[in-house]
């Protein structure tokens, strides 16, 4: 299975193309998931999340969706400590917010970079799916266990294959928002998804996305036993807005979100609002999201009951690092995150 197709750098002859590549075999979305399978019990459990997702987005549930977790998982023991202190504290809190754990396995590069556990899960830059493919499977498989709704960033489609029927929300993010393919995936998604607003801080490449992803699309793709097939599906009802900011600009205040709205009502689309707290909102500042979460919430105490939702990075430690053979346990090696205990006293004060 790992012996490459063909070598790497050789020269491959494709018609009158010459292409540099190395191809090695993976499994199907079929072998992995009957290698690693999700019993009846916990696979109802996932459909009770997803629900639960649902009726929050859509107002019929008045708590507040709450995703927070790493910017992205490097260390499975380390997401593994969150996620047992996650669920502790997302229980004594259940009666104000639904809180689903980010498990994000894919890391959008804007040039290059450690792209995440799935594709390298060693982080040696040569790169690993057959090893990433177990190990992310089998870390969604634990923290379902704990009985965390997981969230992730639906980066590749055909990772989605692999990984989705564990995943209880999904994120399409600013870099994507815009992609036809991205935008088909959603609409045959068995959970709700945000789209990120667009780089540079507009709505309105998100709100076409959501009015896409609504509708049913015929497209190329492969089956869980990985053959070409034509997909048809049906169109995903719950498709919303996470305001996310974008070059410079922020767009958590009381008048952005008011203007995303309208936008959102006058498309015909959900007007429900995910901020997030992190990214461009925060000047890539992870302290910040403790004032951003506030400010946002206070909004929708005020009366603005269309925000439903905050996104939130954190981990065990504060900060980030950079990646490298001595790294400091539980801090991320993407973008800076809030620690544990600043994350325990915001969610508590909120």
């Amino acid at each position: 299975m790992n012996t490459p197709l063909n070598t790497a750098g050789e020269r491959q002859m494709m018609g009158s193309a010459i292409t540099y590549r190395q191809e090695i075999a993976l499994p199907t979305p079929a072998e992995l998931r009957a290698r690693l399978p999700v019993d009846e019990g916990f696979a109802e459990q996932i459909d009770e999340h997803r629900q639960a997702v649902r009726s929050v987005l859509h107002g019929t549930d008045e708590r507040t969706l709450l995703v927070v977790g790493p910017c992205s998982i490097h260390d499975e023991v380390a997401a593994l400590e969150y996620g047992k202190k996650l669920k502790t504290l997302a229980d004594a809190v259940s009666d104000r917010f639904l809180v689903v754990m980010r498990a994000y396995l894919e890391k959008p590069r804007t040039t290059v970079g450690w792209k995440g556990l799935l594709y390298d899960p060693e982080r040696t830059g040569a790169g690993d799916l057959n090893e990433g493919l177990l190990r992310s499977r089998r870390l969604l498989l634990n923290l379902t266990e704990m009985g965390l709704p997981l969230a992730t960033e639906a980066l590749s489609p055909f990772a989605m294959d692999y990984l989705g029927d564990l995943v209880s929300w999904t994120a399409i993010g600013a870099r994507t928002t815009e992609s036809q393919i991205h935008r088909e995936m959603v609409s045959g998604l068995p959970m709700p998804a945000g789209f990120k607003n667009g780089t540079d801080g507009g709505t309105a490449v998100a709100i076409n996305a959501m009015k896409s992803a609504a509708h049913a699309h015929h497209h190329i793709g492969v089956s869980s036993t990985g053959t070409p097939v034509m997909v048809s599906s049906r169109g995903n009802p719950d498709t919303h807005l996470v305001l996310r900011g974008g070059r410079g600009i922020t767009n958590y205040d009381a008048a952005s979100i008011e203007r995303a709205v309208q936008s959102l009502s006058g498309a015909g689309t959900c007007a429900a609002i995910m901020v997030d707290c992190s990214h461009d909102n925060a000047c890539k500042q992870a302290k910040r999201q403790i004032d951003i979460a506030r400010e946002v919430m206070q909004q929708k105490r005020a009366g603005n009951s269309q925000i439903r939702g905050l996104m939130l990075e954190s981990f065990l430690e504060p900060g980030r690092q950079d990646d490298g053979d001595d790294l400091r346990y539980g801090c991320s090696i993407t973008d800076p995150c809030l620690g544990w205990e600043q994350t325990e006293v915001l969610l508590r004060s909120l």
